[in-house]
């Protein structure tokens, strides 16, 4: 994959999905509900949180910073408020697939503190890129064993309502690893790929509470459609854009 993808931003169709799911979030009410958004430190995925959950119409105040600051990342977007939503953090282990494809290295954290302000990164332990590597792909295992550990991490928050905002390969192969301590009746609803900007509702228990009911939440994402890939999945064709 060329490395004109690195840390890929959103596409102007990527765009469009973050604001379409960002009607729905608050058609449903769900916004009301959020107290914390986490959300991987790559930039797509830092455009999407604060696109989706963030504050509206900010004015520049000396004393309050923005969520996102104007045309970040090549956005062509006003800057987004972080007053009246929910603060957004970020923590490394959601990242998407680690090594070998550029769309999936990050930038440095001063980089990104300067295009997201409000943004909390203290969770992150290193300012340059010390998980991605060129040459070396993270194993199928390694990334389900780093998403566990994510979900273990995400019971010492004392959040309930969390909005996990990461990568569709990511959550592919953490759910699947998991799948087998689920309800057989939930299997299908986490096991299948997300599609771009998706949104699923999910509430994690102790495996003995067993049930499932239809989210009113969920989201189908790809509205409008669009290349819907995960990176995982993209060849070197430089034909394909990453959204």
């Amino acid at each position: 994959m060329s490395h004109d993808y690195f840390d890929a931003e959103l596409t102007q169709l990527g765009w469009k999905q973050v604001d379409s799911l960002r009607k729905h979030v608050h058609s449903s009410g769900l916004h009301k509900k959020i107290e914390l958004v986490i959300s991987s430190p790559l930039m797509r995925t830092l455009q999407t949180a604060v696109g989706v959950f963030g504050g509206e119409g900010y004015t520049d105040m000396s004393d309050v910073l923005p969520l996102m600051v104007a045309n970040a990342g090549n956005s062509s977007r006003a800057a987004i408020s972080s007053l009246n939503c929910p603060p957004v953090i970020t923590e490394e282990s959601c990242r998407e697939h680690l090594g070998v494809h550029p769309c999936d290295q990050r930038r440095s954290i001063s980089d990104y503190q300067f295009l997201f302000p409000a943004v909390d990164f203290s969770l992150i332990e290193s300012e340059e890129d010390k998980l991605w590597k060129a040459d070396v792909r993270e194993t199928i295992e390694e990334l389900a064993a780093r998403g566990k550990k994510f979900l273990n991490w995400l019971w010492t928050r004392k959040e309930k309502e969390i909005a996990i905002v990461t990568h569709s390969g990511f959550l592919f192969h953490t759910l699947n690893a998991l799948q087998n301590e689920c309800h057989p009746d939930v299997k299908k609803e986490i096991c299948g790929h997300f599609a771009n900007c998706e949104l699923r509702s999910m509430v994690i228990v102790d495996r003995s509470m067993l049930g499932s009911d239809s989210s009113v939440t969920d989201y189908p994402g790809k509205i409008p459609k669009g290349i819907d890939l995960p990176s995982d999945a993209v060849v070197d064709d430089n034909n394909i854009k990453v959204e």
